[in-house]
């Protein structure tokens, strides 16, 4: 009787803290023969979760076919693969490019979702994004660099609605950022500065929008960290 193969499993390993994944992820992590994980922003310390036999394989120096050809290979084996990726896979993950890969070979798939860093800064702050007759919208997004945005989606127009929102990725852009968010929330208006959120190094900065960059500079923050704006901030 043939064993039926293993689906291949797209994990979130949450924001950084261990203890911040899933239940249903640490359980597939204990259950692995092989963990992918991204190795630039997971964490080595949530790789706990996993078996004593289970590789553990950063994705670091791969490039897509290596990635997939790794899996295809192990799925071929009957191993038990788990893809494990930042906060949530589905937000800023970039496992549409790999589950299409995989529909290419007929290897099936799960996913299992995540916490995604603006939940875990919201939890740092005492502070909830959606506050009844002050704003009932949250925005997650990035401003436009090296991957594009759609002009319908641009970090000004979004500010417009000056809904709750929590800005991704956008570090490297924090002078544009700052022109943004000042320009449609108020120079004086507070924004946060969530850095390495859950993490042991978790350091979050209120500062005004228009003192943002200078904010960043001060503190040596260029990557790691989220911008929060929005009247939520200063509730």
């Amino acid at each position: 009787m043939t064993q039926d193969k293993h689906p291949v499993i797209f994990a979130g390993a949450g924001p950084g803290d261990p203890d911040l994944i899933t239940v249903r992820a640490k359980n597939a992590l204990e259950k692995a023969d092989l963990v992918i994980y991204a190795g630039s922003l997971v964490p080595e310390a949530v790789l706990c979760w996993k078996g004593e036999r289970t590789e553990a394989l950063s994705s670091a120096g791969l490039d897509l076919d290596e990635i997939i050809q790794k899996i295809k290979k192990s799925y071929e084996n009957n191993k038990r693969v788990v893809r494990l990726h930042t906060g949530d896979p589905s937000f800023y993950g970039a496992i549409f490019e790999q589950m299409s890969e995989l529909d290419e070979y007929g290897i099936p798939y799960q996913v299992i979702p995540g916490v995604t860093a603006a939940f875990a800064a919201s939890a740092a702050m005492d502070m909830e994004y959606t506050l009844p007759e002050v704003t009932q919208t949250l925005i997650l997004t990035r401003i436009s660099g090296r991957t594009p945005v759609p002009d319908t989606e641009k970090l000004e127009t979004l500010a417009a609605h000056n809904a709750s929102m929590a800005i991704y990725l956008s570090l490297a852009h924090i002078d544009k950022v700052q022109e943004i968010l000042a320009g449609n929330y108020g120079n004086d208006s507070l924004c946060a500065i969530a850095y390495k959120v859950s993490h042991p190094e978790e350091k979050i900065f209120y500062t005004p929008a228009s003192e943002l960059a200078a904010t960043c500079g001060k503190e040596n923050i260029s990557r790691h960290a989220l911008i929060i704006a929005g009247p939520s901030v200063e509730a």
